[in-house]
C-alpha cells in the first residue's frame, strides 16, 4: 500500500484564509464538512463507469480489498488509504495526554514511535438487492492515497452501482470520498444516508467551514434517519454519541451473525482500546465519547461481538477481549487460501 504523510498544512486545509492541519480535522467545529473544502481537491477521483452499472464485474484479487461474511452477507473491507499523524499532533496529546504516553502505548502495541498511523477503510456490504458503501474515505485528503474507487472496483463493484452511502458522521476522512475534483458525486446513483442531527450539523456548519459547495453538491441525494433507525433490510443504525452530533456506528446482522461498524467512537486499537478514559480533540462531547468508548469495550467483551474498525489496522476486523482489568484488540486472522 502506497501511503504519505499528510500534505503540508499550509497547503490544501485553508479554511477562508485560515490555516487548518490534518490532525485539527475537528477540533474547531466538531462539526464536519469543513475538512473537505472543495471536496476532492486534493486529487482527482477516478471517474465513474456510469455505463457499467448493472453489468456484472468479476473482482480480482487485491491486496487492498478484504472479502468476508456476516451470516449469509458478503461483505468487503476496501482500503482507501492512511493517515499518518506525528505523536505531538495526535488527537490525544492535543486534548492534553502527553506525548509520552502517547509514545509507550506504540511501543506495548508494537507500532512505529514517531507517529500515529491511522488506516482508512470503508465497508461494502451487499444486502440483497442493495450495494451499500459504508462511509466515503477521504478523496485524497490528509495525505491518503485516494484508493477507494478502485479498491471498490476490484472487490467487482463500479461506482455508479452503489445504491446506498451510509455516512457514520461528516468529517473529511469520512465524506471527502463522496465528490470528485469538479464537485461531482462520485457515486452518481446512490442515496446519501446520515443521521437527521449529524446533516442537520453539516448545514449549520458548511458556509462557516468552507463547505458550501460539498453540501450543496450532495443535499439533493441525502436522506436522514433518526438515531437508532433501521436503514437497510440488514443494517441498522446504532447512536454512539460523543465524536459529532449525530455520530452513528451500524449494526449488521444476518441469522445469528453480528457486526459492529464502529465509526469513530474508537480511532486506534492500539491507544483507544487500551485507554479509554484518553480524551480526543476531535471529540464534540469528551465526556459522552469516553463513556461511548467504555460502554463498547465492556459490550464487546462480554457479547463476545465482532468489530470493525475503520481505522484500526486493515481490514479492521476483529474483538475486544479482557485483559486484567482493562482491555485488548484481537485482530481476526485471515482466512486460509
Amino acid at each position: 500500500m502506497q501511503t504519505r504523510r499528510p500534505a503540508d498544512p499550509g497547503g490544501a486545509f485553508f479554511f477562508r484564509g485560515a490555516r487548518m492541519t490534518p490532525y485539527l480535522k475537528l477540533a474547531a467545529s466538531g462539526l464536519v464538512l469543513g475538512l473537505l473544502i472543495g471536496a476532492g481537491a486534493c486529487q482527482q477521483q477516478p471517474k465513474s463507469d456510469e455505463q457499467g452499472q448493472g453489468r456484472a464485474v468479476v473482482a480480482a484479487a487485491s491486496p487492498d480489498v478484504r472479502p468476508f461474511t456476516v451470516g449469509e452477507l458478503k461483505l468487503a473491507a476496501l482500503r482507501d488509504g492512511e493517515i499518518v499523524v506525528p505523536v505531538a499532533q495526535t488527537p490525544w496529546v492535543e486534548a492534553g495526554a502527553k506525548a509520552e504516553e502517547i509514545t509507550a502505548l506504540l511501543t506495548a502495541g508494537g507500532a512505529p514511535t514517531d507517529a500515529v498511523h491511522l488506516p482508512v477503510q470503508p465497508l461494502l456490504v451487499r444486502d440483497g438487492d442493495r450495494v451499500v458503501l459504508i462511509d466515503a474515505g477521504a478523496g485524497g485528503q490528509m495525505g491518503t492515497a485516494n484508493l477507494l474507487v478502485g479498491s471498490l472496483r476490484a472487490a467487482g463493484v463500479e461506482p455508479a452501482q452503489v445504491t446506498d452511502v451510509l455516512i457514520s458522521h461528516a468529517h473529511g476522512d469520512h465524506v471527502g470520498g463522496l465528490v470528485d475534483a469538479e464537485g461531482a458525486p462520485v457515486f452518481s446513483n446512490a442515496v446519501i444516508r446520515m443521521s437527521a442531527p449529524e446533516w442537520g450539523a453539516a448545514q449549520a456548519g458548511a458556509e462557516a467551514h468552507g463547505a458550501g459547495p460539498l453540501v450543496a453538491a450532495i443535499r439533493s441525494k441525502v436522506e436522514t434517519f433518526q438515531p437508532g433507525a433501521q436503514v437497510t433490510p440488514s443494517i441498522r443504525a446504532v447512536p454512539l454519541k460523543g465524536h459529532t452530533p449525530g455520530h452513528s456506528g451500524y449494526e449488521i446482522a444476518s441469522g445469528s451473525e453480528r457486526l459492529l461498524y464502529l465509526g469513530d467512537a474508537l480511532h486506534s486499537s492500539i491507544i483507544s482500546v487500551p485507554r479509554p478514559d484518553l480524551a480526543l480533540v476531535w471529540d464534540s462531547d469528551r465526556a459522552a465519547g469516553a463513556a461511548t468508548r467504555r460502554e463498547i469495550l465492556e459490550r464487546g467483551a462480554t457479547e463476545r461481538l465482532r468489530l470493525y474498525g475503520v481505522h484500526f489496522p486493515f481490514p479492521g476486523l476483529g474483538r475486544i477481549e479482557r485483559r486484567g482489568e482493562g482491555y485488548v484488540w484481537v485482530a481476526e486472522a485471515a482466512p486460509a487460501v
